[in-house]
């Protein structure tokens, strides 16, 4: 009679990628979902902005913001996937960078994807960039939890290896070994969830909605997203196992979130030593109101 096979003592992550049925590489993938959901929020913050008389943006061009952005974080999480974390695979097969099945997305090229469109819009529609660059870094935060969310459904990202109680068993980082035998790990992405997510989200609506700084001090929420971003990224990185070699012996995403750091410090200098925004009409009728002190 054959022994019955060893149960593991951790929850198994066997979500798989999809959302109800597939064929093959066609279905409703949760990752795509998680875009959607936070383009979608991103989105309806940004109205609720205009509404109230707080932000330069009128209704009417958020639609076209919103393409904007798509094409940024599409394009620069992409393209910074490949340069920053698998340059070797896009110089020896650059056809992979079209192979968007087969996942790879780096938050870092797509914050530097969205600086870059924010800028090209800024420019086309006559908006200070900065203060669009805060209007962006204040919404940005649902995003990055529907995606760390879709991460850990997926099985991907996985942290490192450990025996804590909610350690969690990730097949996809021993995919020749039998379940049982796969070590647990933390479920680093959760982690980040909720403190890329749901905490640096919360902060940056207190501080617009809370403060004046939008207005008075144009880039200075910006950097502190910038800076913020760069402090929970390095501290959830102790959790994470790393996905490339190492840079100075910091992960790499520890490294290029010290780069991060860099530009929010500039970023904060800057709103606090240069000029106000002007109360100005928002396209629906409404000025952009003083709002409380900060």
């Amino acid at each position: 009679m054959t022994a019955p096979a060893a149960q593991p003592a951790f929850w198994v992550d066997d979500l798989g990628p999809f959302l109800g049925p597939h064929w093959g590489n066609l279905g409703i993938r949760y990752y795509g979902l998680a875009y959607v959901l936070g383009f979608l929020s991103a989105a309806w913050l940004l109205g609720r902005y205009a509404r109230a008389g707080r932000s330069l943006l009128p209704s009417r061009a958020i639609g076209d913001l919103m393409v904007a952005i798509v094409a940024g974080v599409l394009v620069g999480g992409r393209l910074g996937y490949f340069l920053l974390y698998q340059p070797r695979t896009l110089a020896a097969d650059p056809l992979a960078l079209l192979r968007v099945w087969e996942g790879g997305m780096a938050s870092h090229g797509g914050f530097l994807g969205v600086a870059v469109a924010v800028a090209l819009f800024a420019r086309a529609h006559r908006i200070p960039f900065l203060h669009l660059g805060d209007l962006a870094a204040s919404t940005a935060s649902a995003g990055l939890f529907f995606g760390r969310v879709a991460n850990f459904i997926n099985g991907e990202l996985w942290g490192r290896m450990t025996t804590v109680p909610w350690a969690v068993i990730f097949p996809r980082s021993e995919p020749d070994a039998p379940v049982w035998m796969v070590p647990p790990r933390h479920p680093s992405q959760l982690y980040e969830a909720g403190l890329e997510g749901l905490l640096l989200l919360t902060y940056a609506q207190a501080r617009f909605w809370r403060s004046d700084i939008v207005r008075r001090q144009p880039g200075r929420l910006a950097g502190e997203y910038l800076l913020a971003y760069a402090a929970v990224r390095i501290f959830g990185e102790l959790f994470r196992e790393p996905d490339a070699s190492l840079i100075l012996g910091m992960s790499r995403g520890s490294f290029y979130s010290l780069l991060l750091a860099v530009a929010g410090a500039a970023l904060v200098a800057r709103g606090i030593a240069g000029p106000g925004l002007p109360a100005r009409d928002t396209g629906d009728g409404q000025a952009a109101p003083p709002g409380p002190a900060s």
